[in-house]
């Protein structure tokens, strides 16, 4: 049996810049919203530093992290000038991710399977600098094993695919969907690999994915952004935290 852990939450506060760079200048400040996050109970920050700087930029990430206590958790793709960065900043976290120019968001999982040459002494650097390292992959045994083979202690299962289904109304993609998520985190925690979730996760969503005892963090950024412009994002961030509370008292149930 799977030891029922607490479940972590960790926002991102990319889409706060991308509302600042559409004026320039610094309001809103990326930086005052992770302060207020972590006030409203967020366990970490995340932020993706990508290559066209297109929200993030590199004095986010060096405000973030020298002056908010929580993790830094620094989503990054697997490039030379990424990892100098990472190595000079020494974020609690590294999240691996796949990054495309073109792409208005991550569009899927990290290739790991086939590209196990460059990403093994990329999660080695920044292992040896005392980060934590994530993959953010597809539900798929390949790259699970993949992952545990590159010695990356940490996945972050993508779930938009299945957010994707449960919007389209398509209940039966969303189903089989979800089914290969629940067997990934199983065999996942069977490799000794800790599994986070994160993308497209709503307030049902979460709640659902939360009852998975597997899963110890989701991190979470367009949707309590979007939803903070209605609501602020100390009451978001609450409603958030607890659906993901209600789906953790139903994993313990289901444990009992």
């Amino acid at each position: 049996m799977v030891e029922l852990r607490p479940i972590r939450l960790g926002v991102n506060v990319d889409h706060v810049a991308t509302l600042r760079n559409a004026r320039g200048g610094w309001h809103p400040d990326p930086l005052r919203a992770a302060k207020a996050a972590v006030a409203a109970g967020a366990d970490g920050i995340t932020v993706h530093l990508r290559e066209d700087r297109r929200h993030i930029r590199d004095e986010d990430v060096r405000r973030i992290r020298a002056e908010v206590a929580a993790p830094l958790n620094f989503e990054l793709a697997a490039t030379p000038e990424m990892l100098a960065i990472a190595l000079d900043v020494k974020p609690h976290a590294a999240c691996v991710v796949p990054e495309k120019r073109t792409e208005r968001t991550t569009e899927g999982g990290l290739e790991v399977a086939n590209a196990r040459a460059t990403l093994a002494p990329f999660v080695a650097k920044l292992r040896a600098a005392g980060i934590r390292v994530s993959l953010f992959i597809e539900p798929d045994p390949a790259q699970i094993e993949a992952a545990a083979a590159v010695e990356a202690p940490v996945i972050e299962i993508h779930t938009g695919a299945w957010c994707e289904a449960i919007a389209a109304g398509d209940a039966k993609a969303a189903q089989t969907v979800f089914e290969r998520i629940r067997q990934g985190a199983q065999q996942a925690v069977k490799l000794g690999l800790e599994v986070h979730a994160g993308h497209g996760l709503d307030f049902a969503t979460a709640e659902t994915i939360s009852a998975l005892p597997e899963i110890v963090e989701l991190n979470i950024g367009h949707f309590l952004i979007g939803e903070a412009l209605f609501s602020g994002l100390e009451p978001v961030i609450h409603t958030f935290r607890a659906a993901m509370d209600r789906g953790r008292a139903k994993a313990r149930e289901q444990a009992a």
